[in-house]
């Protein structure tokens, strides 16, 4: 019972923690999140994308990024309950990450679970091993989900509308309900499979780790799945049901426009330092041997990758993007780090139950990432949590358990450490907490494209004074804005719109009805009547200005004008 009371507690910290001040920190919502909720908005009126594909299951073609769809159907609802803006667009993600901490909880016990006690019938007997053997793993998963609960990582990415974090919920569940299949119930498998074709479905890095991790877990306990034929053939049917019909898109150049825009192999730079470094040494061929350009993009793929495991990555600074860190908190917490480390040491060495999940999911994890320019990054390695937590988790159970077997120790240096451990945790978890809730909304503004939100509400006021409206695209993607805060009509924009596609699948929306995004074309119209709502470096000088629009630390933004 008591367990059950802090799980509970866990939970709704969890909850609080990643839906308090939802709508209003971040500060503002990025073109992505308003993205998911305009089509969100869209498919929950006629059941059509914004730009008018019907139920699209394979991808949203958005700004030409062609995204899994999945995040957009899961916000219909909220976006129906809750209206069009910020806290519906984002609810998904909190729901789904506040979700994750609890699965977390059944995914830790399931791993570390003595498989003696499972087997064993009759409640008598479950008692009687229970003092000695199940009582650390309820620890340990508690603790685990506890961790993720407060965890910096996992609290920003659940705070915005980032599909990759609802990706992560799945995958989390399907491997869970994969080992309750494997030691409970066999029709979980069936459960297991729609939730990795889900994550699938969400996040495009889960195209790659999803299938990995399934491959793993199938060729561990292939004996076991093959003795439940009739359970594995339903799941095999169910996920090719919803797999093939993405299958086509795969195979599309639009499929891989994102991966040949971020990633390593496309950087030339790789091959003409390798060329160089041929013609300094003449053409030698030897020198060809070593400075092969494939050897020469291995080494800065293995360098990418252990790029997201630097110390001032996980528990420094965080990701150099203030969208996925504070800047001044790493991903994990620095308390943690020693735990980290005592709980790979205690991992490797007691190979408990299933232990060889948790290194190989976090190995895995980090695969997609590592061939992208940027690393490290947070978000493209989101999916290897819980292993970090579980990690932590692992060594701080097994730290209490080493002070209780050493009784020999002095007892008032050792409860003075630990209660000085202690508080430093909490100073720890306390400052990451007061900086984020306090400082972070107005320091980092700008970066989450503030001040669109303000420029709309201001057309509103005063566009019936004008024939023609533009608003600058300085800040990112402003025709998306103006549809999501005008809550403006799916099907009347899909007749407007001025749309321009060019040869690498990039979408740009030039204008509709009276707005407009491109400047040059809108000059040349020569009409007078125009109000610009442009950066402030590009406003002209003899304009005469209407309004400024400014971020939340007083800096100027956009400037509202006419000519």
């Amino acid at each position: 019972m008591k367990s059950k009371i802090l799980l509970v507690i866990i939970i709704l910290v969890a909850a609080f923690l990643r839906f308090f001040q939802l709508g209003t920190n971040p500060p503002s919502l990025t073109w992505d999140e308003v993205a998911w909720g305009y089509n969100a908005y869209s498919l929950g009126i006629d059941g059509k994308d914004e730009f008018g594909r019907f139920l699209p299951y394979d991808y949203l073609e958005s700004f030409g990024d062609f995204k899994p769809p999945l995040y957009a159907y899961l916000s219909i609802l909220p976006v129906k309950f809750f209206g069009l803006n910020e806290f519906a667009v984002r609810f998904p993600s909190a729901l789904f990450g506040t979700l994750t901490v609890l699965l977390t909880y059944f995914l830790t016990k399931r791993i570390f679970e003595k498989s003696s006690i499972l087997s064993l019938r009759g409640e008598q007997r479950r008692s009687n091993l229970a003092g000695d053997r199940h009582a650390p793993y309820q620890s340990l998963a508690m603790t685990a989900a506890a961790l993720l609960a407060i965890s910096p990582w996992h609290i920003m990415l659940s705070r915005a509308a980032f599909e990759a974090n609802v990706a992560t919920f799945f995958l989390v569940a399907g491997v869970w309900l994969f080992l309750e299949a494997i030691h409970r119930n066999q029709w979980y498998l069936v459960l297991s499979i729609v939730s990795f074709v889900a994550a699938f479905n969400t996040f495009n890095t889960s195209r790659i780790i999803g299938p990995i991790l399934l491959l793993g877990l199938a060729l561990v306990f292939w004996k076991k799945l093959f003795s439940m034929k009739k359970a594995l053939i339903i799941s095999i049917v169910v996920g090719l049901l919803f797999i093939l019909p993405v299958i086509p898109f795969l195979f599309t150049p639009q499929a891989s426009l994102r991966f040949k825009e971020v990633n390593i192999f496309s950087d030339i730079d790789v091959i003409k330092k390798t060329n160089q470094e041929i013609a300094n040494d003449q053409n030698a061929w030897w020198s060809k041997i070593i400075h092969n350009r494939r050897f020469a993009y291995s080494v800065e793929y293995f360098r990418h990758y252990f790029d997201n495991l630097s110390p001032e990555f996980l528990f420094v600074k965080g990701d150099g993007n203030p969208k996925f860190s504070t800047q001044s908190t790493g991903q994990l917490y620095i308390f943690e780090l020693p735990f980290l480390i005592i709980g790979i040491l205690f991992l490797i060495r007691k190979r408990e139950k299933n232990w060889w999940i948790i290194p190989f999911w976090l190995l895995v994890g980090i695969i997609p990432a590592a061939t992208a320019r940027e690393t490290p990054h947070a978000l493209r390695i989101e999916a290897a949590l819980p292993t970090f937590q579980i990690i932590v988790a692992y060594g701080i159970v097994h730290t209490f358990l080493l002070i209780k077997k050493y009784k020999n120790l002095s007892p008032i240096p050792t409860l003075l450490f630990v209660i000085c451990y202690l508080l430093f945790a909490i100073f720890n978890v306390a400052y990451y907490m007061e900086d984020y809730y306090t400082h972070y909304p107005k320091a980092y503004s700008r970066e989450w494209q503030y001040g669109y939100k303000d420029a709309i509400s201001y057309i509103e006021e005063v566009e019936k004074k004008y024939s023609k409206i533009y608003l600058t695209k300085e800040l990112g993607r402003p025709y998306i804005y103006t549809l999501f805060y005008k809550k403006y009509d799916p099907q009347l924009f899909r007749k407007e719109a001025v749309i321009q596609r060019d040869s690498y699948g990039f979408v740009k929306v030039l204008s509709f009805n009276k707005y407009y995004f491109d400047k040059d074309s809108l000059t040349k119209t020569g009409d007078k009547d125009i109000l610009f709502i442009d950066s402030p470096v590009d406003v002209p000088k003899n304009s005469k200005i209407l309004k400024r629009f400014t971020a939340i630390d007083g800096s100027e933004v956009m400037v509202a004008y006419t000519l």
